[in-house]
């Protein structure tokens, strides 16, 4: 393969998951689609319909990803979250920090996208701290104090820590056939569940729920699949084109906040390109721009006073802490990390929604005690 001929594949690569995110996107702004809200939909009125989309698309999401690892078109090994070092303890802090944080901030990062598209300016100041905070903990300050404390504690499996590579090494089963068979069959027990009542079968769900898990399903077959090379012409090693990370990535939206803050900051420095976590977090916002501009729900908002700006701020800043510290979002670990069924991701968003609970509870407290 020509040099030529990466350039123009990775064109195809970054507009293929710039259109997925544009879907993303328009389908979040339509349905409402929000892991704090489903949350609190439950804890304020007993409302489960958001959390049943939100467990339909993990269901999805689950199942297309091991269906491609059965056909031997992916592998977990080859992503980020089910490397052979559990980071339980990261996991653990890290989301109970962004889900404390998104309570605070109004949502979780797929949300502030969703909301900058529908006019939230609010959510472009979260936008820039979490980014910064996120930048901050991969490469500076907080990222010492991370790599000093919680990210030694893990341990250390010989192959991969998902569960077809675990369950491979003590049983002798080949990882394409535990994979149709963990990954469909839990998969499909989630989307059991989400459609088990008339509640989580509203349009609006089905959208969400199906339509979402599908678009993280097909952005692993174009970063993992489409936009894999066995052997890039100039370094003779095999590649994933146009992702920050070297392996093949899916949505998740923490550190690309800070990679495209970046990309902004250093646009003339011709080593800055772009990525397909750039492409996806400005796709996401263009798509719930077009519904919001196309149902009218388009809306300028403001903070209303300094107390619901200092929220915004800390909520913003744990989340960008607590997003990298974790390795993902509600989406990230949520979505993409649990569909690689990788034991870290699913410490991860059980911590995101316990710190979501404690967010809330304190926001309860704080209006009693206001009262």
């Amino acid at each position: 393969m020509q040099d030529i001929d990466i350039a123009a594949l990775s064109r195809t690569v970054l507009w293929a998951a710039f259109a997925l995110a544009v879907v993303f996107g328009a389908i979040a702004q339509r349905t409402h689609f929000c892991t704090m809200g489903a949350v609190s939909d439950i804890m304020t009125m007993g409302d489960w319909a958001r959390m049943r989309m939100w467990v339909a698309a993990m269901g999805v999401a689950m199942i297309g990803f091991n269906a491609m690892v059965a056909l031997g078109w992916l592998s977990a090994a080859d992503t980020i979250y089910a490397g052979p070092r559990f980071i339980w303890l990261s996991a653990l802090v890290g989301g109970a920090l962004f889900g404390f944080g998104m309570t605070l901030a109004s949502g979780c990062g797929s949300k502030t996208l969703v909301r900058i598209g529908g006019g939230n300016l609010k959510s472009l100041v979260v936008f820039f701290v979490l980014g910064l905070a996120a930048f901050a903990t991969m490469r500076g300050l907080t990222a010492v104090l991370r790599v000093d404390t919680v990210d030694k504690v893990a341990v250390e499996f010989a192959a991969g820590q998902d569960l077809p590579s675990l369950l491979a090494g003590a049983t002798g089963i080949a990882k394409g056939t535990l994979a149709a068979l963990l990954g469909i069959g839990l998969g499909g027990a989630l989307l059991v569940w989400a459609l088990a009542r008339r509640e989580g079968r509203s349009a609006d769900n089905l959208l969400g729920g199906l339509g979402l898990g599908a678009v993280i399903a097909a952005l692993w077959w174009v970063s993992g699949r489409l936009g894999h090379v066995a052997e890039h012409p100039e370094t003779l090693q095999e590649v994933f084109l146009a992702t920050n990370s070297q392996r093949m990535e899916s949505l998740t939206f923490v550190s690309p906040f800070a990679y495209t803050i970046d990309w902004l900051i250093f646009f003339s420095d011709k080593s800055k390109v772009l990525t397909i976590a750039i492409v996806t977090t400005v796709g996401v916002v263009l798509g719930s721009a077009l519904v919001a501009l196309a149902t009218r729900s388009f809306r300028w908002e403001g903070f209303r006073d300094a107390r619901d700006t200092a929220n915004h701020l800390i909520g913003a800043a744990l989340m960008g802490v607590g997003g990298v510290t974790a390795m993902g979002c509600t989406v990230g670990q949520g979505l993409s990390g649990l569909s690689t069924l990788s034991l870290t991701s699913f410490v991860a968003i059980a911590a995101i929604i316990a710190g979501a609970v404690a967010g809330l509870k304190y926001q309860f407290w704080l209006v009693e005690r206001s009262a």
